[in-house]
């Protein structure tokens, strides 16, 4: 006897990070996020490469500095934070969501 379900898969909210920290504190969190990212990229780009040779690095290449770049923004926005002794909040939430 055969069945037919059909699941409804729902969105999906995943906090990743919440609470006070200070600046020092925030840029280890933040920049171990961003380092993650920048090595999955890094991978992704040598996997597609070694398939195939005439694979575009570019929206890699982009995607990685745009990265480095906002490690770069955070640090000044941090610095700033810390010279007036204040600590920060993050709440970090990735929302998950299927696509067609």
């Amino acid at each position: 006897m055969e069945t037919n379900q059909t699941f409804t898969i729902k969105d999906k909210k995943v906090k990743l990070v919440e609470g006070e920290f200070t600046p020092s504190q925030a840029s280890d969190i933040l920049h171990a996020l961003i380092d993650q990212k920048i090595n999955y990229h890094k991978i992704e780009n040598l996997q597609h490469w070694e398939q195939d040779h005439n694979k575009d690095p570019k929206p890699y290449i982009q995607r990685i500095q745009e990265l480095e770049n906002e490690k770069k923004a955070i640090d000044h926005y941090l610095s700033n934070i810390k010279k007036e002794g204040k600590k920060l909040s993050i709440d970090g939430v990735l929302n998950l969501k299927p696509i067609d």
